[in-house]
């Protein structure tokens, strides 16, 4: 759904709250400007490096479980009995 924004004196614009909110944009965030057919806006992403290490670590966790059952030489029906 195509938004309309008026320019102001300075060349700013204001993006509407439902905007902001949809794309999660807070006072100071940077965003890109390309110009395309027309003018394209991209929030730079933020990165929380601690959430990015927990997410790794969990990852790392899950791929030495892997590991393990590709190792396990025994049957599947033992398990069952």
């Amino acid at each position: 759904m195509p938004l309309t924004v008026k320019v102001g004196k300075k060349g700013y614009i204001i993006l509407p709250k439902s905007v902001r909110e949809a794309l999660n944009i807070s006072e100071g965030d940077k965003l890109v400007v390309e110009i395309r057919d027309g003018i394209v806006l991209k929030p730079i992403k933020k990165v929380d490096v601690k959430e990015l290490r927990r997410r790794y670590e969990e990852h790392k966790k899950k791929l030495k479980e892997i590991r393990k059952i590709e190792k396990y030489e025994g049957y599947l029906e033992e398990e069952f009995e």
